[in-house]
């Protein structure tokens, strides 16, 4: 048995809110093994995240946090990355932290990877499909998630055919917005475009909508500013035995 819950993007304050208001009873109703965040934007100001955000993670029963393209965006992270569980980009040509990490529930191991896609994001990085290769030959554990942090959906669907069959289970995040595509592919990786935020559900993808809207029309706007509407957790909750993938939506 290996259930694994992951729960999409956290988004500053809101997301944190959300996520510990129900983290609670989404461990009784789905009864995961291990559970896994992305917490890239769960600092007030949707970047990067806090030393106390992650040790609260760890206090309420979080196994992994997963980042993304913001991953820097708390300069103290560079002080305590190495120690902890937190996982950051894999294809990053050189940073502190690491890219996997291998998370033991009873007698199992879950290796957890994280890449950033390079589509419409960073054309420096490293390729996420060689990188994750190298890793898959040199870490062996029962059981293998990616978390995708990526823009493009092609990118996505093209890295889960890539491993469909060599991982089981490839997710994505980054876009914010859930896409019901949770399904096995054709050699049993269970696969999610994007499970989407967890944070403001009436902003634009968490920011204040004025301000992104005001972007578009003028292509000017002030600084980013997080949401303050009603709330959203969006995740998935995976059996990776039984080859399922559900998705979980709440609203406050």
């Amino acid at each position: 048995m290996m259930r694994i819950l992951f729960i999409g993007d956290i988004y500053g304050e809101p997301g944190r809110r959300i996520l510990m208001d129900n983290l609670d009873q989404l461990k009784s109703d789905y009864k995961p093994n291990i559970i896994i965040v992305n917490a890239e934007n769960s600092a007030n100001n949707g970047r990067g995240i806090t030393q106390r955000f992650y040790k609260e993670l760890m206090a309420a029963g979080v196994h992994c946090v997963t980042m993304g393209n913001h991953v820097w965006g708390q300069n103290d992270l560079v002080e305590y990355i190495d120690d902890s569980h937190i996982v950051r980009p894999l294809n990053f040509p050189k940073a502190p932290g690491k890219g996997y990490d291998i998370i033991k529930y009873n007698q199992q191991t879950v290796l957890v990877i994280n890449a950033l896609g390079r589509t419409f994001m960073n054309a420096n990085l490293e390729s996420p499909f060689f990188e994750i290769d190298k890793v898959l030959e040199s870490e062996k554990a029962d059981f293998t998630f990616v978390d995708f942090h990526a823009e493009a959906t092609s990118e996505k669907v093209a890295l889960g055919h890539y491993l469909d069959g060599r991982v089981d289970a490839v997710v994505g995040t980054h876009t914010h917005i859930p896409t019901a595509d949770n399904r096995v592919l054709p050699k049993g990786t269970l696969y999610i475009t994007d499970v989407g935020m967890t944070g403001p559900l009436d902003g634009i993808i968490g920011v204040d909508r004025d301000i992104v809207v005001n972007r578009f029309l003028y292509g000017y706007s002030p600084a980013n500013v997080v949401a303050n509407t009603k709330n959203q957790l969006n995740a998935v909750i995976m059996d990776l035995k039984k080859k399922t993938i559900e998705r979980i939506h709440i609203e406050d």
